[in-house]
């Protein structure tokens, strides 16, 4: 897109959204009755991963079908396994914010994403771009951005040590059914890490999105990446999917979807909202892209910044943190600062290498 039909102010405003739905896909689960995990969260994945994506993309990008028959195996295949990578860490995602709650499970996660997605990429470029990382402006600041994530990541960990110790089982558990702060923290390290993948796989197809704005039909620029989006979760949704259908059988909970003891419909509808909602952030994070022109490369910050501070909010309002001590909350904001500002720093670390 052209310098002067981009809009900068528009693309963090459709980033900030993207975090939002990021912070509150969860909260439809909680509707959800008489149903085990492994159901609700196969049809969330139906319908985030497969449903939702598709008819967004066959509706927004009419050369679609042959895009992705053009594209490069080596491409679709690199983008369908970061989401693979990225399903690993899905399926654990809900089981952070289950024992950790929506607050603190989410700056734990969305924190050490934003780290590995600094990190990581460099790595698996080879040797020269690991020297690069120690040796440039852009490398050592993005080297420092991944250290002051982790600090907040630390410190948002202190404030969920310090809540346990001060709030009886009883307490805790009135907001967070489920709290447990060591599964919890296992969990979201591994969950963290694993959802990096997603970054990676979103932003590995350019010769996709080129296809996408030259095979004739072609698609507007603005849904150029609809064919990478619809790959990448199809990625996620074969690990996710798979997974359900496993547990499904295991614990004989097939059953859930026909149940006469189960609101049925309810749960349909409940689970399903949840996958809508999930998948808009993704979608937001590639229309938001040609809006930023040259400063594209600060999206995926600004969308967990987003995220991370919106999710604090709610936990808030869902009563996460009451009856914490001052001590508690000043960890915990002392936390959310570092992680968010880790952000900017990852964004201005973009800007030097351009």
């Amino acid at each position: 897109m052209p310098a002067s039909a981009t809009n900068p102010a528009l693309g963090i405003l459709i980033f900030t959204l993207g975090g939002l739905a990021g912070a509150i896909f969860y909260l439809p689960f909680k509707k959800v009755r008489k149903w085990a995990w492994e159901s609700y969260w196969m049809i969330y994945a139906i319908f985030g991963l497969v449903l939702v994506p598709w008819l967004l993309a066959l509706s927004t990008s009419p050369n679609l079908t042959a895009v992705l028959k053009a594209a490069p195996s080596s491409e679709v295949l690199y983008c369908m396994i970061c989401g693979a990578i990225w399903g690993f860490g899905g399926l654990t995602w809900g089981l952070m914010i289950r024992y950790l709650g929506v607050g603190l499970g989410l700056a734990m996660g969305a924190g050490l994403t934003s780290a590995a997605g600094t990190l990581i990429p460099p790595m698996l470029k080879g040797g020269g771009a690991v020297h690069a990382m120690f040796s440039t402006p852009a490398g050592i600041t993005s080297i420092i951005a991944a250290l002051v994530s982790v600090a907040g990541i630390v410190f948002v960990g202190l404030a969920g040590m310090s809540k346990e110790g001060e709030l009886p089982e009883e307490e805790k558990k009135k907001a967070v059914a489920e709290f447990n702060f060591k599964k919890g923290v296992t969990v979201a390290v591994f969950s963290g890490l694993m959802s990096s993948g997603m970054s990676f796989g979103l932003q590995g197809g350019p010769e996709m999105q080129k296809l996408a704005l030259s095979i004739q039909p072609a698609t507007s620029i603005i849904w150029a990446g609809m064919p990478v989006l619809v790959v990448v979760l199809l990625g996620g949704f074969l690990v996710n999917g798979g997974w359900c259908l496993i547990l499904n059988l295991k614990n004989r909970t097939a059953g859930d979807y026909v149940s006469r003891e189960a609101p049925v419909l309810p749960n349909l509808l409940f689970a399903a909202l949840a996958g809508a909602i999930w998948c808009s952030q993704f979608i937001c994070f590639k229309t938001g892209e040609p809006q930023m022109g040259a400063t594209s490369y600060i999206g995926w910050a600004v969308l967990l910044a987003a995220q991370i501070l919106f999710s604090q909010l709610l936990g808030l309002f869902l009563g996460e943190w009451s009856g914490t001590s001052g001590k508690t909350k000043s960890l915990l904001l002392i936390g959310l600062v570092l992680l968010i500002a880790s952000s900017g720093i990852a964004g201005y670390a973009g800007s030097l290498a351009k």
